[in-house]
C-alpha cells in the first residue's frame, strides 16, 4: 500500500526528501564557517572589488570602501551602482521599426522570420539600436575625494597601510587605510529592503578639510559595456539638487525616458553643493567622524533610512540568509583542493544572494557593470539561478518566475510570427521581454525548456495543486511551441529539431544544422514533465506532445559516441567543433537519464571530450557542467577535477567572481553553476544511493552538508 499525505505527495518521497536535506552528521557552526572566508584586502588590487547589494541594487567598492579610483578600476572589476530599475533608451529619432531587423530563412518550406544582424546601412543602424535599447544604467558614483597636505589629489599609490575585510557574515565592508600617515576607516553596508547604502568614515582628514564625499553622475554609454566612468555627452541630461533640508537631500536625474533620486541623509554638520553639471560635494564639518546614508530611486523620495537601519537590516538580512537553506563545510578533509572549493562555495552564495535575486532574470555580469548592454540572457538564467532550489532556498528563483508571466505576451508574438504555437521565450531580452536582435541568439532554443525546469523545482519543494495552478499556463505554452517547432520528416518518420537551430555550442551555422544531441534530450525530458503536469492535475495528456516524443530523432552516435549535432559527423575532427561549450555532456549533467541515453555511449563521449577538447577556449559554466556529467557517471575523480581545471575562464577571484578574460572579469553563470554542481556532488540527483556520490572516496574528502535537495 502506498501512503499520500494530502498534498498528493508519496509517503516515501517525503521520506527521501527529509533525508536529502541533511547528511546525518553533527550540525555545521555556519557563523565559522562563513566566516573564515571572509575575503581580506592588503593592497591596491583591481581584481579585488567587493560588493554590497540585496539581489536588486548592489554597490561596488574600491580598497577604500568607496567608489573613489573609478578610472583606476575600469580595467579590472569596474566601480558600479546599478539597480534593477535602472533602465534609460535614446530617442528613436530615425523612426527605426523592429520589423527592419527581420530577415526570412526557408524552415520547413516555408518563410520564417528571425531578428537577425545586418550588413545594410539602414538596417544594421535599426539592430543597433533595438540592441542597445532600453541599456541599463550605472546610476551614479558615490567616493572619497581626499586631499594632501599640499592640496593636491590623493591616488591609489598614495594609500597606505591597507587592510579591507569584506564581512560575510553581516554583508558589511570595513576599509582601513592611511594618507600621509593619518589613518582612514571606512565602514559600508547595503539595506536588505530599499536601494540605499549606508557609509561611515572615521579620520582626522575630516576635521583638516582633506576628506570630502563626492557624487559623479555618469552618462550611459548605450555601448556594449558600460563601466560607469562617461563623464561628459552629448545629451541634455540634468542633475539638480531639487530639494535640501538639514541633514537631508536630494538630487534628481533626468534622462531621455528615466527620471531618478538620490537622496542624502547625514548625521552632524556638513555641506552638499554642485560642483559641476553632474558633480556633487558633500563636505563634513567639525568633527573626525561623519556618517551618512544614500538612496537611489525610481519614485519620489520620502524616507531616508538611516546609517543605523540600514546596518541593522544588513545584519539581519545576511545572517537568516546564511542560517537557512544549504550548508557545506569541508573542514577535516586532506585533499590540497578542499579549502578552496568551500571558498568557491561560500563567495559564489554572496555574490549571487546580492547580484542575482531580482524580480527578473539577471545578466551575465549582475548588478556590477553591463555586458551585452546590461540585458539578461534567458538560456543563462538556468545558471543564475537553479542552484537556488537545491541550496533549500527556492524563493530566491521564485522572485523571477512572474516575470515570465509579464513577457508572455512578447513571447506569445514570436511564435505567432514565425508560424509556430505556444511561446517563444526570448534569448537577449530586457525587462519589458523585448526580443534582442542576434544573427546566432534569435536561432538558439535551449532556453525555451528551462521554465519548465523552473516550475518542476517550485513543484518539488511545494507538491501541491497550488504550485500545478500557478505555473500551468507558462508549462503548457512553452510546451506547446516546442511540440510546433519539431519538424516531422514524413520519409524518415520522426520529428527533428532544425534546420534553422544554434545549439547551446555556438558553432554551428542555423540553416545547416539539425538534431543537437543535448537539445534533442530537452525536449524528450521537457515534454515529458509536461505531460506529467497534464495527468497531475487530472488532465488529459496532450497528443502533440505524446507525438512528437514518441517519434523524437534519436540521439546522433558515430563510432559509439554522441555527436554535438546530427548534420556534424565531423564534431570530434574538427577542431572548430572542439571548442566553446561542450553542451553535449549537458545531456546527462544538466539533464537526467532518459529513455533516449545510453550510459556507456554517454561515458565513451565524455572520455573523448575530456581528452581532446579545446578547454582554453570555454566558459565558466562549463566546468561544473562536467562536473555534474562526471558525477552522474560514477567518476567523482573527475567531478573534483573538473571543478580545478587550470584554464583561464575556471578562475575565480580574491572576491569570489569567476573571471574570464578582460572584457569579462565578472561571470555569474560560473559561480551559479558552482554552486548547482557541488550540491549535486553532495545530495545526488532521483535515484543516487550513495553518500555524497560526487566526491571521491580515497579518505581525503570530508564532506558535511545540511538542506540540500536532489536533482532530478
Amino acid at each position: 500500500m502506498k501512503i499520500t499525505l494530502q498534498s498528493g505527495l508519496p509517503l516515501l518521497i517525503c521520506f527521501q526528501l527529509c533525508f536529502a536535506k541533511a547528511s546525518g552528521q553533527d550540525k555545521i557552526d555556519r557563523k565559522a564557517l562563513v566566516s573564515r572566508h571572509n575575503v581580506q584586502i592588503s593592497a591596491v588590487d583591481t581584481l579585488a572589488s567587493l560588493s554590497v547589494g540585496n539581489g536588486s541594487f548592489a554597490y561596488t567598492v574600491d580598497v577604500t570602501g568607496m567608489q573613489s579610483f573609478p578610472e583606476h578600476y575600469q580595467d579590472g572589476v569596474p566601480l558600479g551602482t546599478q539597480s534593477e530599475w535602472g533602465w534609460d533608451s535614446y530617442p528613436n529619432t530615425e523612426n527605426y521599426t523592429f520589423e527592419e531587423t527581420l530577415k526570412n530563412y526557408d524552415q520547413y518550406g516555408r518563410k520564417v522570420s528571425y531578428s537577425v544582424q545586418k550588413k545594410d546601412d539602414r538596417g544594421k543602424k535599426a539592430v543597433n539600436y533595438f540592441r542597445s535599447n532600453p541599456h541599463r544604467l550605472q546610476l551614479g558614483n558615490l567616493g572619497l575625494e581626499i586631499f594632501k597636505k599640499n592640496g593636491e589629489k590623493v591616488t591609489p599609490k598614495d594609500l597606505e597601510n591597507i587592510h579591507q575585510t569584506l564581512n560575510l557574515w553581516t554583508g558589511e565592508i570595513e576599509s582601513q587605510f592611511s594618507v600621509e600617515g593619518t589613518p582612514v576607516t571606512v565602514w559600508t553596508a547595503c539595506h536588505q529592503q530599499e536601494d540605499a547604502i549606508g557609509i561611515r568614515i572615521k579620520s582626522d582628514l575630516i576635521e583638516s578639510g582633506q576628506l570630502k564625499v563626492r557624487l559623479r553622475i555618469p552618462y550611459p554609454t548605450g555601448g556594449w559595456t558600460d563601466l560607469g566612468t562617461e563623464w561628459e555627452g552629448e545629451k541634455d541630461y540634468t542633475s539638480e539638487l531639487s530639494s535640501i533640508q538639514k541633514q537631508k537631500a536630494v538630487i534628481t536625474r533626468n534622462l531621455d525616458s528615466l527620471t531618478y533620486q538620490i537622496g542624502f541623509n547625514w548625521k552632524g554638520k556638513a555641506i552638499l553643493s554642485k560642483k559641476e553639471m553632474h558633480y556633487f560635494l558633500l563636505t563634513p564639518e567639525g568633527s573626525n567622524e561623519f556618517s551618512f546614508s544614500c538612496t537611489f530611486s525610481n519614485q519620489k523620495i520620502i524616507q531616508h533610512p538611516s546609517v543605523t537601519a540600514i546596518e541593522k537590516s544588513s545584519k539581519i538580512g545576511w545572517k537568516t540568509f546564511w542560517e537557512n537553506g544549504g550548508a557545506i563545510d569541508f573542514s577535516g578533509s586532506t585533499d590540497p583542493r578542499a579549502h578552496e572549493l568551500e571558498r568557491r562555495v561560500i563567495l559564489s552564495q554572496y555574490l549571487t544572494k546580492l547580484q542575482c535575486t531580482g524580480n527578473m532574470p539577471p545578466q551575465e555580469t549582475g548588478l556590477t557593470y553591463n555586458s551585452w548592454y546590461g540585458k539578461p540572457h534567458l538560456e543563462m538564467h538556468w545558471w543564475h539561478g537553479v542552484h537556488f532550489a537545491l541550496w533549500g532556498r527556492p524563493e530566491l528563483l521564485k522572485k523571477s518566475l512572474p516575470w515570465y508571466q509579464k513577457v508572455f505576451s512578447k513571447a506569445e508574438k514570436i511564435a505567432k510570427r514565425q508560424g509556430f504555437e505556444g511561446v517563444r521565450w526570448q534569448k537577449m531580452t530586457d525587462p519589458y521581454g523585448d526580443e534582442g536582435p542576434s544573427s546566432i541568439g534569435s536561432f538558439l532554443i535551449w532556453q525555451q525548456p528551462h521554465f519548465i525546469t523552473y516550475a518542476e523545482l517550485m513543484y518539488r519543494e511545494t507538491p501541491t495543486s497550488e504550485t500545478l495552478e500557478k505555473y500551468k499556463e507558462l508549462v503548457y505554452a512553452t510546451a506547446d511551441f516546442m511540440a510546433s517547432f519539431a519538424h516531422y520528416n514524413e520519409a524518415e518518420n520522426r520529428y527533428e529539431l532544425g534546420y534553422g537551430v544554434i545549439p547551446a555550442q555556438e558553432r554551428f551555422k542555423a540553416m545547416q544544422t539539425r538534431n543537437p544531441t543535448y537539445e534533442l534530450a530537452y525536449w524528450n525530458w521537457a515534454l515529458t514533465t509536461a505531460i506529467k503536469w497534464k495527468k497531475r492535475l487530472g488532465e488529459t495528456p496532450n497528443q502533440n506532445w505524446e507525438k512528437v516524443i514518441e517519434k523524437l530523432s534519436k540521439l546522433p552516435v558515430q563510432n559509439n559516441v554522441y555527436l554535438a549535432t546530427e548534420s556534424a559527423t565531423d564534431s570530434y575532427t574538427n577542431p572548430e567543433f572542439k571548442t566553446d561549450h561542450p553542451s553535449v555532456l549537458g545531456t546527462f549533467g544538466m539533464l537526467p537519464e532518459t529513455s533516449m541515453l545510453d550510459k556507456t555511449i554517454m561515458e565513451n563521449t565524455f572520455n573523448l571530450i575530456w581528452d581532446t577538447w579545446s578547454w582554453d577556449d570555454t566558459w565558466g559554466w562549463d566546468f561544473p557542467m562536467t562536473a555534474m556529467t562526471a558525477a552522474r557517471l560514477g567518476m567523482p575523480n573527475k567531478a573534483i577535477d573538473a571543478l580545478f581545471m587550470d584554464v583561464q575562464t575556471n578562475t575565480y577571484l580574491k572576491n569570489g567572481h569567476n573571471y574570464q578574460e578582460g572584457r569579462l572579469p565578472v561571470y555569474l553563470p560560473g559561480n551559479g553553476g558552482l554552486l548547482t554542481a557541488v550540491a549535486m556532488m553532495c545530495a545526488g540527483w532521483d535515484g543516487s544511493t550513495d553518500k555524497n556520490p560526487g566526491f571521491p572516496k580515497d579518505g581525503k574528502w570530508k564532506v558535511k552538508w545540511e538542506n540540500l535537495d536532489k536533482m532530478f
